[in-house]
């Protein structure tokens, strides 16, 4: 049995994993959070519930962590947890490079695992996308199109950033210097290796991304579309489930499970 603590209990992903945890018989619910003032009726849940990881991770030790918050509130958190030694799940997205250095300085501490996107497919995806880069060849064109819900306050999503940058770098590419996250005005020709991501956001999406290779005569899409958040959440679980045997040192990923 794992005791899982679920940071940001009432909102979309929180209540979908408080559920899941719920009707799981290998997984506990040990403890929620929510900010300060959303946490009416946390308690109804029968774990401890609170709004602080000051207050709630000390009664809780070894229980593992899920968040899915903002980067800050994922920082503050893992300054907490690496005093208290209970492992961290992150899909948190919208991280800085120095977001993520700090994330690697609090690994060494204590467990942790980061994935923009939990699902099993995507993570696929991660692994197939740099073979058909090679294959094609660098005739091809490449692009990327992502569209979330009205309230993602993220753009482009970590997913398509990172299924970008895993194309970008199997054709030799620096990510960095060749993206091109919108386009607006007279910008000129297409540069042969620059890469475009756009970002749609409308009604309650959870989660469509294209990867494109335009070549000459043909066009290649690769769609991932995820239907349900339950999709994430069970990836996440999952990662919970595993890092709890794990030990400091390394951030761990998808990969590692697989």
């Amino acid at each position: 049995m794992t005791d899982i603590v679920i940071i940001g209990a009432k909102g979309r992903m929180g209540a979908t994993l408080v559920r899941l945890v719920q009707e799981s018989d290998e997984l506990n619910l040990s403890a929620v959070m929510e900010r300060s003032g959303c946490e009416q009726g946390l308690d109804a849940l029968g774990c401890v519930c609170g709004t602080s990881p000051d207050e709630v991770l000390v009664k809780v030790p070894g229980a593992v962590i899920i968040d899915f918050t903002a980067p800050a509130a994922t920082l503050r958190l893992l300054e907490t947890a690496s005093i208290t030694g209970n492992p961290v799940v992150i899909g948190t997205t919208g991280m800085t490079a120095d977001d993520l250095v700090k994330v690697e300085e609090f690994a060494k501490k204590v467990p942790v695992f980061l994935a923009p996107n939990m699902s099993v497919g995507v993570n696929v995806l991660l692994k197939i996308l740099p073979e058909l880069v090679r294959m094609l060849g660098p005739a091809y064109d490449m692009e990327m199109t992502e569209i979330h819900h009205n309230k993602k306050v993220d753009s482009p999503s970590g997913t398509a950033l990172k299924l970008a940058e895993c194309m970008a770098e199997a054709r030799g590419l620096v990510y960095d210097e060749v993206k091109k996250h919108s386009r607006d005005g007279i910008v000129g020709a297409r540069t042969k290796d620059e890469i475009g991501v756009m970002a749609v956001r409308g009604g309650d999406v959870v989660g469509d991304h294209t990867a494109y290779f335009f070549g000459p005569g043909e066009r290649i899409e690769v769609t991932h579309r995820a239907h349900s958040r339950d999709t994430f959440a069970q990836g996440a679980l999952r990662a919970a489930a595993w890092l709890a045997d794990q030990k400091p040192g390394k951030v761990y990923c998808m990969a590692d499970i697989f």
